[in-house]
């Protein structure tokens, strides 16, 4: 009898970002008529694609135990380096140069930024030993004050409609962000499930000493990973500079709140070793979701901060919850 009780507990706990979801839906969905519409639909699904892509990066990270703060930061920087490359190039006047890029290099420059901060994160918090709270708020300082350098404060506009298409465009009747973001969960769901490193990175969040004893390489996996969380959130960058057709120096500011909100509600623990990246998914439906109606129902944007900051509270709360319970 006991043992029924606990699977129920245990099923019930699975499922209760979905019953958050149908309830929410349900409930905006009777204040506004505009909600359950075809275009409201796809314009959810643009919209969360970029959360969906930083907050796959950051399941990863935060099932080692770890944090990214940086993500929106570094989602700025890679886009506006794409931007910028790809308008304007490169001057080298001493040396009478001029280096031009194309779109595809534009893209691949700024993954490749994306990258670079990633692992500058890793090897800050595996070689110098600083807490990954304190590196990546670092890192989101200084690649804000990049990006502000790069841009000098002004937007790089004009991008072209080759550009616009992968923020803004459809392909086979779905928006191209969608197929990316669906991409990225599905490699990412590979990665975890499928491979060596995704088992290392569960056994890292779940106990690390044992983890190290074992024979893993703790701070290998740990730079990978990080490394991993800054290419999708450029990645986002690309899509977020794309749709605007405009890097916006103050872009992804508090992207990576709604990232670790994704990642809170979809289940995945703070202490690591615990979720998945389909909770992740559905964590990310439901924050996007929620700014969704607010805007359909003219909530005031500083009641909507009030709102999230509470969802993203209680989403903690039964995660320590469900915890002390197992």
């Amino acid at each position: 009898m006991q043992t029924t009780i606990d699977s129920q507990k245990k099923l019930l706990s699975k499922l209760q970002p979905l019953i958050a979801l149908f309830v929410l839906c349900m409930v905006i969905g009777l204040l506004s008529d505009k909600f359950f519409t075809v275009s409201n639909f796809w314009n959810v699904l643009r919209q969360i694609s970029v959360n969906i892509c930083i907050s796959t990066g950051m399941t990863l990270v935060v099932l080692m135990a770890g944090i990214d703060l940086s993500v929106g930061s570094v989602l700025a920087l890679s886009g506006a380096v794409t931007a910028g490359l790809y308008k304007s190039g490169i001057e080298f006047p001493t040396q009478n140069l001029f280096v031009g890029f194309t779109l595809l290099g534009g893209i691949l420059a700024g993954i490749v930024v994306g990258g670079l901060l990633g692992f500058f994160n890793g090897v800050a918090i595996t070689r110098f030993k600083v807490p990954p709270f304190v590196a990546t708020l670092a890192m989101l300082t200084v690649a804000r004050g990049l990006t502000m350098l790069w841009t000098q404060g002004f937007p790089i506009s004009g991008l072209g409609k080759d550009f616009a298409f992968l923020g803004t465009g459809w392909f086979l009747g779905v928006p191209v962000p969608v197929w990316i973001s669906a991409l990225v969960v599905v490699l990412a769901i590979l990665l975890s499930n499928k491979t060596k490193i995704g088992r290392y990175i569960y056994a890292i969040g779940g106990n690390e000493n044992a983890a190290r004893l074992s024979g893993i390489n703790i701070n290998r996996v740990k730079v990978i990973v990080y490394t991993l969380a800054g290419v999708l959130a450029a990645v986002g960058g690309l899509m977020v500079t794309s749709r605007l057709d405009s890097a916006q120096p103050n872009a992804g500011t508090g992207y990576e709140l709604d990232s670790i909100a994704a990642v809170v509600i979809g289940g995945t623990s703070l202490s690591g070793g615990k979720g998945s990246i389909g909770g992740t998914v559905l964590g990310a439906i439901i924050i996007g979701v929620l700014n969704n109606g607010l805007v359909l129902l003219n909530v005031s944007p500083f009641w909507q901060q009030v709102v999230k900051g509470l969802v993203i509270l209680i989403a903690v709360v039964i995660d320590k919850a469900n915890t002390k319970n197992h």
